[in-house]
Formats: C-alpha cells, sequence, structure tokens
C-alpha cells in the first residue's frame, strides 16, 4: 500500500521493479512509484523485505527486471553514475572499523560536494559524539556508530538518502535530533530521505509511506 501527498517533480522513478530470490515468491512485482523530496516512510514488520528493498534501491543488488532512474541515472546501466546520487550505509557493516568517526564521515563526504558543515556539526553536538568522534569506529558502540553514519548521511546533500532502521541503538536526546532534523530536511524540500522502520513514524511531515508486503 501506497499514500502520498501531492505529488512534486520525482528524484526517484520506480518503473516496473521486480525482485525475488531464487525459488522464492517476489518481494515486489511489477511495482512502480515516484519518490519526490521529503522523508518516505518504507514500512514493514520484521522479515518484511525493508532492509532487501533498500539494498535493491542502493544499486547493491540487481533487481529482476524493471528501471530505477534517479536524478537522470538509470538501473540497469551505469552503476557508479547512479550510486553517485545517493547515501546509504549498511548499519552492520565494519569497512569503516580501524577509522576514527571522523575519518570515517570524511571518507563518506569526500565526493559529497557541498556538504552542511553547520548541519555535521550541529549533529555532532546533538548525537553526543564530540567525546567520541576521534575515536576508532571497532571502539565505539553499535549506538555510537550509527550516530557517526546519521550524521554524516543527513548532512549528506545527496539527491537521496537511504536510512535502515536508523533510531536502532539510539537514546531518547539522539532520537530527538534525529527527528528534528528530518523534519528540516522534510521542509527544505530538495532531498529525498526514504526511511525503512518497523515503527511508524509521528514525529516528522511525511511525503509518502509505503507499507510492505505491496498488495
Amino acid at each position: 500500500m501506497t499514500t502520498a501527498a501531492p505529488s512534486r517533480s520525482p528524484l526517484l522513478a520506480i518503473d516496473r521493479l521486480r525482485f525475488a530470490y531464487p525459488g522464492e515468491p517476489p518481494l515486489v512485482a511489477d511495482w512502480s512509484v515516484a519518490i519526490g523530496p521529503g522523508v518516505t516512510l518504507l514500512h514493514g514488520d520484521t522479515g518484511s523485505g525493508k532492509s532487501t528493498l533498500l539494498r535493491v534501491l542502493a544499486g547493491q543488488v540487481p533487481a529482476s527486471a524493471g528501471t530505477l532512474t534517479l536524478c537522470g541515472a538509470s538501473l540497469p546501466g551505469d552503476v557508479a553514475a547512479y550510486r553517485r546520487h545517493l547515501f546509504f550505509i549498511e548499519p552492520g557493516t565494519d569497512a569503516f572499523d580501524a577509522m576514527s568517526g571522523r575519518d570515517c564521515a570524511l571518507s563518506l563526504r569526500r565526493a559529497d560536494l557541498p556538504f552542511n558543515e553547520a548541519r555535521w556539526a550541529a549533529l555532532v553536538e546533538g548525537f553526543s559524539l564530540a567525546p567520541h568522534i576521534d575515536k576508532a569506529m571497532y571502539m565505539l558502540s553499535t549506538g555510537s556508530k550509527r550516530k557517526v553514519w546519521l550524521a554524516a548521511a543527513l548532512a549528506s546533500k545527496h539527491p537521496l538518502t537511504l536510512l535502515d532502521e536508523p533510531t536502532g541503538g539510539l537514546d531518547a536526546a539522539s532520537m530527538r535530533c534525529l527527528w528534528r532534523t528530518l523534519a528540516e530536511i522534510a521542509a527544505e524540500g530538495d532531498r529525498a530521505v526514504i526511511v525503512a522502520s518497523g515503527e511508524r513514524i509521528g514525529e516528522v511531515p511525511l511525503a509518502a509511506t509505503l507499507a510492505l508486503p505491496f498488495a
């Protein structure tokens, strides 16, 4: 099921998308939707396929059929061009463990200009990251790692940001900071953020809700 606010120019166009693991029913079949600016909730219970669908939308897992077009770059096609327009980090990745939190963020934003430095600084403060930002990532708790990636993602200027269960491991103050920042991004109207979550979101005005499983 999809509910949406009045449409604006789409940033991500999904055309007749199909994805299925071999021998399993399709997660999506002949699915078409346009994702415009603002915050879109991808909602579903545990095991409904939210994380898998984010990986497909990120170009990390190829679709069985259909087309994804993001800011003029399409999949299948030029994967590198498509990915340049989006920000996505696997929550469980250990790829950055040897870096400090600060260097991790620098590496993630290196190709992302302009970067919202003021928002980054506010998020480091709002997520209480200052005492930990120069520690190696492997030394950080799951929640603190997630905060580093969230701060980099939310301060990004990528047209599309994909967030997988962003509240996992966050304390109450950090969740308030997250919702406040997402509300600011929604009001700015120049980026699309897809938030995959098993919980409904009432703290942020939503551009649309996509509920798994799709009918």
